[in-house]
């Protein structure tokens, strides 16, 4: 088997031949409209499993199953897909990814019953890991002195596309139904697809390799790769605290002495948008040699916010406030992150991403199943102590880790 370093040193003239010279604004923003529409696939059917359940007859538990449908989808997706961003022709490969979402949605939208819509969520969430092909893609169209605020900004689309969708399918159910927002997802997949072939070159294969061998390279990677290890690390730390916040603060929200309707929790996803502004900031610092301080400041926020929300218990103004310095810390790490890794193979930036959102999705189920659990044992102050429990780890990782990495 070709080890990784004879794969990097052999590839690396392969990457410097596409030689970026830049890439538009509004290239730019199409790909962070595509990337949003794309994430958004996964999350439409989360406020919509009461609906779901009565108009399908299966019970809530059931219903509750169609969630981990899309979810594992995306998961598949993201370690069996993303890595043909390396291997095939990627203007080709993603507008046929998108237009295979489209057709996954539509199957979602005339499903005749549960069976049917749960294997249709399955492929739509498989599909909509395209998302993850196209931020690297953004990195390699971009560049170098600009690359940390593309990625920054195609990022802030996925954030404000995970922000949005849960908001959106309420609204569009209640004006038509549950199947309105699936047909609706399909049409964007496939507008999406098509202004992306007219707006994309033709952009070969970064590397020639078998497919096997490519997803085996995703581990050889991660084995010689230290600071993809630490990344990736701080990525599921991050990612654990994030989910188990946004899973556990709707049971807050929900009882005493707040008790809000659905309707209204999902509002406070709006109080994330703070995150997505802040992404091309940090993709400005990760451009400017600033990426280790900036980091270390957003893991410092991440921290801090944990206070600020645990306050929120009773105060409706530290939530908010612990909402926004949350999302901030998160989004800027992540960024940071991918700037980083992105540095270390650009022949392989479709795999490095591989590992590290794999790594992520791992943090964020583990971040679920903990505040379903926390939550409900221990309350509000213990999920809050939790996850600045975290949050601290994530900062003592990097302290130990990146001294040594600068050697």
């Amino acid at each position: 088997m070709t080890s990784v370093a004879e794969t990097v040193g052999t590839d690396r003239a392969s990457a410097a031949d596409e030689q970026p010279q830049g890439v538009s604004r509004a290239v730019v923003a199409l790909l962070a409209i595509a990337v949003g529409a794309a994430v958004a696939n996964i999350y439409y059917v989360q406020p919509l499993l009461n609906l779901v359940a009565r108009s399908l007859g299966v019970s809530d538990t059931a219903a509750g199953f169609l969630v981990t449908c899309s979810q594992a989808g995306y998961l598949l997706g993201l370690a069996l897909l993303v890595p043909l961003g390396d291997l095939r022709e990627r203007r080709r490969l993603i507008t046929t990814l998108l237009a295979g979402a489209a057709v996954a949605l539509s199957a979602c939208a005339a499903a005749p019953g549960f069976a049917v819509l749960a294997g249709a969520l399955l492929a739509a969430g498989a599909l909509s890991a395209v998302a993850q092909i196209i931020v690297p893609l953004a990195a390699t169209l971009a560049a170098p002195e600009e690359r940390g605020r593309v990625v920054g900004t195609v990022m802030s689309g996925l954030l404000i596309g995970i922000l949005s969708a849960r908001i959106v399918s309420g609204v569009v159910a209640e004006l038509g139904g549950y199947r309105l927002i699936f047909a609706l997802g399909a049409a964007a997949m496939l507008t999406t697809a098509l202004l992306l072939r007219r707006a994309l070159p033709v952009l070969p294969p970064v590397k020639q390799m078998p497919y096997r061998s490519a997803l085996a390279s995703v581990v050889e990677l991660i084995g010689a790769e230290p600071v993809l290890r630490q990344r990736m690390a701080l990525g599921a730390l991050q990612m654990a605290g994030f989910t188990m916040f946004w899973t556990a603060v709707a049971f807050l929200l929900g009882g005493p002495p707040y008790d809000y309707g659905e309707g209204l929790i999902g509002l406070f996803g709006l109080a994330g948008v703070a995150g997505a502004l802040v992404a091309p900031l940090a993709g400005r610092l990760a451009d400017r040699g600033h990426g280790r301080r900036a980091l270390t400041g957003f893991l410092g926020a991440i921290l801090l916010s944990w206070a600020l929300l645990a306050a929120g218990g009773s105060s409706l103004i530290a939530l908010i406030a612990g909402i926004v310095l949350l999302d901030i810390g998160i989004q800027g790490s992540q960024i940071s992150n991918q700037s980083r890794i992105y540095e270390l193979a650009p022949e392989a930036r479709s795999r490095l991403t591989t590992a590290y959102m794999v790594a992520l999705f791992f943090g964020g189920v583990v971040g679920s199943i903990l505040a379903a659990n926390v939550y409900d044992a221990a309350g509000w102050h213990t999920t809050c102590a939790l996850g600045a429990s975290l949050a601290l780890t994530a900062l003592a990782i990097w302290a130990t880790t990146e001294s040594r990495l600068r050697r």
